[in-house]
């Protein structure tokens, strides 16, 4: 064991055993992940060469091979839980994707959510067993976060009780969904719907593409993977063109909407109900982010404690890079971000499963919201998240930029969130139309409910109490304070937003043009509000910890996460009133404070994370802090080194240096 890291460890305030029950939700779910860990890392089935040194399509091979042990395992050990297959899933491919990831998260969730017991009856159990090996094909060449926009067409045709499936031209064809372009043999089609002459919007379809047994692509299917990507070397992202394949009328998913053999349609409750399975992934994705940040900030922290560099005094001992106040600033923060996000992706899971269950009992009250919620909330954790790894990264140095450090990995594997599932400025105008409505709702005197009731109470309070006349700025060492202020940040942005649009509608332009010459004010407005769901979630989830210790460190990090916010946006709190400066230095100040607080407890709120090293996969982010011995050893592996001569100097530089 490093000695620095060791000391970080003996000088820690709390347990950090406690701290990660929490994170699990409760000791016996703690003792679960880890004997499903050590069932995985002990498997001599998944002890795999480092995949940094394999081609993209050995990288392919070997996923797909754990893929399938993976699947087997499952079944052996009887493990069925969704939480627990994601845990073993998890560390089998060490967090990569791999090429099942669509048909496990999305193809089987939405046979159980859309389809019929009938269909259940016929596709879900062959798709459990792997005979049906299915994707979620939506997104096209030419259209992705505007799904009305979709081509492809499912035109249905009452002779023979079929529909046709075609891709009418080249943007229509169905581009990136994963697993597409040689592992499944069915897709969920997404499909314009085409019965008695009219078009009813999009619809999902099962549609075989591959040979149930030779797997070859059936008539009229092209299809095929989309070629190398930034990330996502092990997932076969593919294409699919659809040309007059025929599928049974009960191949559409009908459990809402319905198709009669006569071609009679009959439209679902709700028009959001088909976007249940984009729902439940950008509520998972808001977890997503914070596993990867999490991630990032376990391997800069642990490196920075025991990386020595430069000298904070001459002829002195070089001091350990963690000591330096600009490295905390860019790290802590982050660190906060993690478990924040950790809580509200907590908080988005079981929001998802209680209001499916008012779903399934026939109530969609809540459905508006819980879909602006997950869409903003994906997009505002997803690019803080995104921009943090890559401040570990470059916080690691010269040897964050080596795959050694897992950093490469951890990036390139979650950037694509930003624009998967919904890209995330689209995302924030979507919450934004939801944000608006309520607002106008709440100025009309309607009682609102949920998470968006803070703007009925604050709009008495704007009006009461305008600027000139507010009450006394919060205090900035109080959380309840800045969960308040947060709050009214939001209502201000989403009031100056709403009349923005207002402004622009009278003008006599256009709804379309009006909402695109305001979608900046827009985005902020909805930035603000998930920012405020944020600091309210971690807040509240204070009242949850019994142990002192624990308690004290989380709320130190509540504290950093919500002061930070508010520096970097102090623009916001000043415009409304709600920070003055003389009062923004005290901030700056007391942000200072902080830093040297969390800073005797760093390593012990990383360690809480409990990542194993070999899911962590990083040299630098070692839990012995051994670094610089097994990065020697991990370069020495490299397939460069096989040789001691590279058959490239007999060939090209011996010639040219007898040339010369």
């Amino acid at each position: 064991m490093n000695p620095d890291i060791q000391r970080e460890r003996e000088n820690a305030t709390f347990n950090t055993d406690l701290l990660t029950n929490i994170l699990d939700g409760g000791q016996e779910k703690t003792r679960r992940r880890r004997e499903i860990e050590s069932l995985v890392i002990s498997d001599p089935d998944f002890q795999q060469e480092d995949p940094n040194f394999l081609s993209r399509s050995e990288r392919y091979d070997a996923a797909v091979k754990k893929s399938a042990q993976m699947i087997l395992k499952l079944r052996e050990y009887g493990i069925s839980d969704p939480e627990e297959i994601y845990f073993y899933k998890s560390c089998v491919h060490r967090g990569r994707a791999e090429p099942l990831d669509l048909h496990l998260v999305m193809f089987l969730p939405t046979l159980l959510n859309q389809a019929t017991p009938e269909q259940q009856e016929a596709f879900f159990m062959p798709a459990w067993n792997l005979h049906i090996i299915g994707t979620y094909a939506q997104t096209e060449m030419g259209h992705g976060t505007f799904i009305r926009g979709l081509e492809t067409t499912a035109t249905y045709d009452p002779a023979t009780q079929e529909f046709v499936m075609n891709s009418p031209t080249v943007s229509s064809i169905k581009w990136w969904p994963g697993g597409l372009g040689k592992t499944s043999n069915h897709a969920i089609v997404l499909a314009q719907l085409y019965t008695q002459g009219t078009c009813h919007g999009l619809h999902a379809f099962i549609v075989p593409i591959r040979c149930m047994s030779t797997h070859m692509p059936l008539p009229g299917v092209t299809v095929g993977d989309i070629g190398p990507k930034f990330g996502f070397d092990e997932v076969d992202n593919g294409y699919l063109k659809l040309d007059n394949v025929r599928i049974p009328r009960d191949n559409m998913l009908m459990k809402y909407a319905k198709v009669e053999p006569d071609g009679t349609y009959h439209k679902p409750p709700s028009s959001k109900l088909t976007y249940g399975t984009m729902v439940f992934i950008r509520s998972m994705i808001v977890g997503e982010s914070a596993r990867a940040l999490s991630k990032a900030s376990t391997i800069a922290i642990r490196y920075s404690a025991v990386r020595h560099q430069s000298e904070l005094r001459p002829g002195e001992a070089e001091p350990q890079i963690l000591d330096y106040q600009t490295q905390q600033y860019k790290l802590f923060p982050l660190l906060a971000t993690a478990y924040a996000f950790h809580f509200v992706g907590q908080y988005m899971r079981e929001t998802y499963h209680r209001i499916t269950g008012d779903i399934n009992q026939g109530d969609f009250s809540e459905l508006p919201e819980l879909h602006a919620l997950s869409a903003g909330l994906k997009a505002f954790t997803t690019w803080v998240a995104n921009a943090g790894i890559e401040v570990c990264r470059m916080a690691c140095g010269g040897h964050g930029y080596s795959h050694c450090s897992s950093l490469p990995s951890i990036y390139v594997t979650f950037t694509p969130t930003c624009t998967y599932e919904g890209e995330n400025t689209v995302m924030m105008l979507q919450t934004a139309r939801y944000l608006v409505k309520s607002y106008r709702q709440a100025s009309m005197g309607q009682q609102l409910s949920g998470i968006v009731s803070y703007l009925n109470e604050v709009q008495q309070r704007l009006q009461a109490h305008p600027v000139s006349s507010r009450p006394a700025p919060f205090n900035i060492s109080d959380l309840a304070s800045l969960v308040e202020a947060y709050k009214l940040r939001a209502a201000k942005l989403v009031e100056l937003a709403a009349k923005s649009l207002q402004g622009e509608l009278q003008r006599s332009i256009s709804p379309e043009d009006a909402w695109n010459n305001s979608s900046i004010d827009l985005v902020r407005a909805s930035d603000a509000h998930c920012h405020y769901v944020v600091v309210k979630l971690f807040v509240a989830k204070l009242e949850e910890v019994g142990d002192t210790a624990v308690h004290s460190a989380l709320s130190t990090l509540a504290l950093l996460y919500a002061l930070h916010g508010l520096a970097q946006n102090s623009g916001d709190f000043l415009q409304a009133g709600l920070l003055t400066v003389p009062q923004l230095s005290g901030v700056s100040q007391h942000l200072k404070d902080i830093l040297a607080q969390v800073r005797t407890n760093a390593v012990a709120l990383v360690d809480a994370f409990d990542y194993r090293d070999e899911v962590l996969n990083s040299v630098l982010g070692r839990y012995d802090g051994n670094v610089y011995e097994h990065m020697f050893e991990w370069a020495r592996k490299s397939p460069l080194n096989h040789t001691e001569v590279h058959p490239s100097y007999h060939k090209y530089l011996k010639p040219l240096q007898s040339r010369l």
